[in-house]
């Protein structure tokens, strides 16, 4: 304790020198300013600035695209910084206003969170934790990288991995944790957009992904969104930008992002990170958007790594975490008087959120050791000249022992003491209806986006004329057999080598799976539909077009029927190639890792095709069983030599004819019987049912892994059991 009092002292010398009167300057930082009523007395700061009788004016522009704040001595009421009555951002006339939702308490009591092997000196990732949210409030958990903050959000939401053990108990109005689908929603710290579609379109293909009832509603939904996000500019803009024009910035992604939660009207919206990757501007910008949105009756929880002084001023409650303990929950100012009371008061010209950071993380002690030459010669090098261990143990100390713990336990006991109206799901689109949305959705992505289909059209195409150029003019003698199934050879091994270039659309599109499946917005057998049926007329035309090119420069019987086989045959090739594409992309969901093993597998089934060797005469090991009977190439070439060379004689000298059957026998292995072209043709269509059957299992296995576990819910003395 000793050491303890002697690091406070020190820290305290510090900030006093830093903020004293002779040092100090005007202050105008909404950090400072009390919400009126929120305790009982004034809080006084010992090393803070006087408080000033100052007005707070916060103006956002017309549009949403900039704040002004300005302070002006008018008095000393600054309550609607925390009390949710910022002034809204302009509504467009006629706009309705923003509708009342019924909000929800959340309190969580001994919430204690153990990952076998995430940390190397503990598997609690959080311990112990107490706190509540109440509606049309903003509660934020703070702290440093890895201090458990992400995980208590995921642990109060109900999404913690399997992984993960979570002891405690979680009340929802009341009753122990109960938020079906649609009364709460979850923005997670990455979520991938559609770039090729406005901010409108993609909120109302996900609208109609969530929601029930009819279209003209939805709509209103939409809107309703948009306007409460203040995305009104930038509603018709596409999200990813269109060849030379820029796509939304990233404050506005992050907008868009929460307002597709928005469309539920959820009662409960948990945010991991809003400000991440945004600059001072947008998050502040941010910041009142989401005070205008908890003006509405929502509760709003959200993870902060930190923040300027402007946006603390926003927050009503802030629970503080350092290696998962909590060092203080209870309304902003007042964690300033803890820190206070703890010895580390703030200095005068540093910002809250960040003092509060550079007494708690641990990493400041190698900032520490790498100025101290520079402060022996230069002096005093800012504050930091604790140890942060030291204020970690004397925060904990200090906050189990105030007024401000007991407090919570207080506020827990009040919200828990009598059930509340337990929150209802609010139903959901039909599988129907969401295939529909999703094959719609995907063929509008596709037409727009030149590296799903387009490119690939474009590629076909070269090779097709690359391939029927080379072979051309091979005449219909027994000496072009040979030569002509080479070219049929590299025709489907290329093409299909070449959907390769597919793979970064692909995985994409698995990736916005996985975002809206996380959310129960979609599933993996409707994604799969959606796909398939959306890939179909795009694969269809990139089959007929290269197919035609190639067959007539090759030189190929000039009937019909046998050319619409020689396209129907293409087509299902392309659809098994993509449903290989679909599970390897699916399995690694890396563009890198996808990319060469669909080259690997691509050669070894292009060597087991039995053209460099009769599938009769490869190594019955390996090559024969398995690799030659799961080729796919085996099947199309074959289809498409029976498809030419079935029924067809060739003459040799003026007397003695062979089959086509005979001709190809040394060149190829075929059957001789006239509808083994269709079995081939049955093959490959099994093929691709298998192959999404694969993707089908993969993507719910994906799903499966990343759904939370059964809570384990119990009290502190059955935590031990």
């Amino acid at each position: 304790m000793e050491e303890i009092q002697s690091q406070s002292d020190n820290y305290r010398s510090s900030s006093s020198s830093a903020s004293s009167p002779a040092n100090r300057v005007p202050a105008f930082n909404f950090f400072y300013l009390r919400k009126p009523g929120a305790l009982g007395q004034p809080i006084s700061f010992e090393d803070s600035p006087e408080w000033e009788d100052t007005d707070v004016d916060v103006r956002v522009e017309e549009g949403g695209d900039s704040i002004n704040a300005a302070t002006t001595p008018v008095s000393p009421s600054l309550s609607k910084l925390n009390s949710g009555s910022l002034p809204s951002p302009h509504l467009p006339e006629g706009a309705a206003a923003a509708r009342k939702i019924a909000g929800a308490s959340v309190a969580w009591k001994d919430l204690t969170v153990t990952i076998k092997g995430k940390r190397k000196y503990s598997d609690n990732v959080v311990k112990s934790s107490n706190g509540y949210a109440l509606p049309g409030t903003m509660t934020v958990i703070m702290g440093p990288a890895k201090s458990g903050k992400s995980t208590l959000l995921r642990a109060i939401a109900g999404r913690l991995p399997p992984a993960a053990k979570m002891y405690g108990e979680i009340f929802v109005n009341g009753a122990k944790m109960h938020m079906p689908y649609g009364s709460y929603g979850f923005v997670d710290l990455e979520t991938t957009l559609i770039g090729s579609l406005t901010v409108r379109e993609y909120l109302y293909y996900s609208a109609l992904l969530q929601l029930p009832g009819f279209f003209c509603h939805k709509k209103s939904v939409v809107e309703e969104a948009i306007r409460a996000m203040s995305l009104s500019d930038f509603a018709n803009k596409l999200i990813g930008g269109h060849c030379y024009m820029k796509g939304l910035p990233s404050g506005e992604r992050r907008r868009v992002a929460i307002a597709r939660e928005l469309v539920m009207r959820p009662h409960i919206l948990f945010i991991d990170e809003p400000l991440y990757h945004l600059d001072s501007v947008s998050a502040l910008l941010m910041m009142v958007t989401l005070k205008k949105l908890t003006s509405t009756g929502c509760t709003l929880i959200f993870t902060l790594n930190q923040s300027s002084t402007e946006v603390f001023g926003l927050f009503d409650r802030i629970c503080l975490l350092s290696n998962g303990n909590t060092l203080f929950f209870g309304e902003t100012l007042a964690c300033l008087q803890h820190f206070s009371n703890a010895g580390f008061p703030c200095p005068i010209m540093q910002s809250p959120s960040d003092h509060f950071l550079r007494a708690i993380n641990t990493d400041f002690d190698r900032i520490i050791a790498m100025c101290k030459n520079w402060q022996d010669d230069n002096g005093e090098f800012s504050s930091v000249n604790m140890d942060t261990a030291v204020a970690i143990c004397t925060l904990e100390a200090t906050y189990k022992s105030s007024a401000d713990a007991a407090a919570v336990e207080a506020m827990i006991q009040r919200l828990t003491e009598k059930e509340g109206p337990l929150l209802k799901s609010k139903g959901k689109a039909g599988n129907a209806t969401r295939i529909a949305v999703l094959t719609w959705r995907s063929l509008l992505i596709m037409s727009r986006e030149w590296k799903y289909y387009w490119l690939r059209l474009i590629l076909y195409m070269l090779l097709a004329l690359c391939i029927g150029t080379i072979f051309s003019g091979l005449g219909h003698s027994l000496s072009s057999v040979v030569t002509r199934v080479a070219a049929i050879f590299v025709f489907v091994s290329f093409t299909s080598l070449l959907s390769i270039a597919g793979v970064p659309a692909l995985i994409k599109e698995i990736k916005i799976y996985v975002s809206e499946e996380s959310n129960q917005h979609s599933g993996a057998l409707v994604f799969l539909f959606g796909q398939l049926l959306s890939s179909i007329p795009f694969l269809f035309l990139i089959s007929i077009s290269s197919s035609l090119v190639f067959y007539f420069l090759i030189g190929l019987q000039d009937e019909f029927g046998l050319l619409m086989y020689f396209v129907l045959n293409f087509f299902m090739c392309l659809l098994v190639n993509e449903g290989l594409m679909l599970a390897v992309s699916s399995l690694w969901k890396n563009i890198f890792q996808s990319v060469l093993t669909l080259v690997t597998i691509h050669v070894l089934l292009m060597l087991a095709a039995g053209y460099f060797r009769i599938r009769n005469e490869l190594p019955r090991t390996v090559w024969t069983y398995p690799l030659s009977y799961i080729a796919f190439h085996t099947y199309s070439i074959q289809g498409l030599l029976e498809n030419e060379y079935l029924g067809v004689n060739f003459a040799i000298g003026q007397v003695r004819t062979i089959s086509g059957f005979q001709a190809l026998h040394s060149a190829y292995d075929i059957s001789p019987s006239n509808n083994s072209k269709w079995e081939n043709l049955l093959v490959l269509f099994l093929m691709a049912v298998g192959y999404r059957i694969l993707v089908f299992v993969l993507l719910h296995f994906y799903a499966r892994k990343n759904v939370s576990l059964h809570r384990i819910c119990q009290c502190s003395h059955n935590s031990t059991t």
